[in-house]
């Protein structure tokens, strides 16, 4: 993580204080289990959360102990016997330390989710206020970036909206995939602790108890999770290139917002560069960078090993608190995007026509010409206005096999850009529900 891509609340579920007091409250409830099931005394349990439910773990402390013991988990039990006292040796009792480091690290990603979840829900909001905006506001479709026919930019907006639905229900999905909670003692056979206080921890952490686990979770979950990360960061970086190609200088449809004394170049003081979808280029490339070494996890020695240890105190971090950043930035980008429908109709009349094309080829064949003969007509016209020799509509109706299938009012009814709009109430009820 660095400050410059991070936001704060999404940073303080990585801090030290927060994972040392996610780590106090699973070993405090896996210790009331213990005591309600009556392997250790209930007086413990209550001195060991009123000792522990307010206290302040001082991570130097925690850090030179481990320097010491070589083992966190250890460094961290080492402390909090020195905050609750004698009792503490009721703590961990039957526990490895997967149980605790595992089912920390899922609290963490599933409150990761929950933030990234509403930054989903924010983006759509912004997208929806904006579709709607601009239902009907023309513009050129393009193919291979080449003019090919009419749109609407709400409907490019509502486009974007479908897909980050989609892409809360795949959020939602890895929130619970990584949901799950493991208190089952060494190589998971629970046999110096009782499988109640596994459903009790997690309960009271807000998890599901791990149906199976070695002596760890299983990777699989969170290889799903951080792969879903990738392809929300897929769905960020398309919508990012789709507003950087409509600033481009010769289109210049849509552009970022531009505030008052920002600087575009250090050089050039005419510029006003895309630097904020730029970025989340960058940014999706770092967070899909992440789920690679997520599946590599997966593959862990017999009932555990710690090689997805390193891995995961990098990525938990790194990936979450990128996307977070990510998808905040690319709502503001949504909600200020200037939008310039006057260039848009200028582009879509700047082939002369030519994005007509389909329209005058279906009537030639509904005219009663061959399929064949009606495209070589249709490019037969379309050619030269590609060079520049004049307009489509003039030289369709200059052509005597045109006009002898289709009357010229016929084939000026073919350049009606209203006719490539007329579904958008359809495709925007069915996306939005409402029109």
């Amino acid at each position: 993580m660095i400050p410059r891509y991070s936001r704060p609340e999404m940073t303080a579920i990585w801090s030290p204080e927060t994972r040392f007091r996610i780590w106090f409250e699973i070993e405090a409830h896996a210790t009331t289990a213990l005591a309600e099931i009556g392997i250790v005394p209930k007086e413990a349990a209550e001195t060991i959360w009123a000792k522990g439910r307010d206290a302040v773990f001082d991570v130097a402390r925690i850090d030179a102990i481990e320097a010491v013991t070589k083992h966190d988990v250890i460094a961290f039990l080492t402390h909090l016997a020195e905050i609750v006292g004698p009792e503490a040796r009721f703590v961990h009792q039957g526990m490895t330390s997967s149980d605790v480091l595992d089912t920390c690290l899922n609290v963490q990603l599933v409150r990761a989710a929950d933030i990234l979840i509403a930054d989903v829900d924010a983006l759509l909001a912004a997208l929806k206020r904006r579709a709607f905006e601009h239902k009907l506001t023309p513009t050129i479709g393009r193919s291979h970036g080449i003019h090919a026919e009419p749109v609407t930019f709400g409907l490019k907006l509502t486009q974007a909206y479908a897909e980050f639905v989609r892409v809360r229900a795949r959020l939602v999905a890895a929130r619970e995939e990584v949901a799950t909670c493991a208190i089952s003692g060494a190589v998971g056979t629970f046999a110096n602790i009782d499988p109640r206080v596994e459903v009790y921890v997690a309960e009271a952490m807000g998890l599901t108890p791990e149906p199976v686990s070695t002596q760890v979770i299983p990777r699989d979950r969170h290889a799903m999770f951080f792969a879903t990360l990738g392809v929300v960061a897929s769905s960020v970086e398309r919508l990012a290139i789709e507003v950087r190609h409509l600033q481009r200088t010769e289109v210049l449809e849509a552009e970022e917002f531009f505030s008052e004394g920002q600087k575009g170049s250090s050089a050039m003081p005419h510029k006003r560069n895309p630097v904020l979808t730029e970025n989340l280029t960058g940014l999706a490339r770092m967070v899909r960078s992440f789920a690679l070494p997520a599946m590599e996890n997966v593959a862990l020695w017999h009932e555990r090993d710690i090689s997805h240890s390193s891995v995961e105190r990098m990525i938990g971090p790194d990936a979450t608190v990128t996307l977070d950043f990510a998808l905040a930035r690319l709502t503001g980008v949504v909600d200020k995007l200037l939008i310039y429908p006057e260039q848009m109709q200028r582009n879509l009349d700047k082939l002369g026509g030519l994005v007509h094309s389909q329209r005058v080829l279906l009537a030639l064949t509904q005219a009663g010409l061959s399929r064949e003969d009606s495209y070589r007509l249709v490019q037969r016209n379309a050619m030269p206005v590609w060079r520049g020799e004049g307009e489509f509509l003039t030289l369709l109706k200059a052509d005597p096999e045109v006009s002898a299938a289709l009357p010229a009012q016929e084939i000026e009814a073919c350049f009606d850009l209203g006719y490539h709009f007329k579904h958008v109430d359809t495709i925007f009820e069915r996306v939005f529900g409402t029109a």
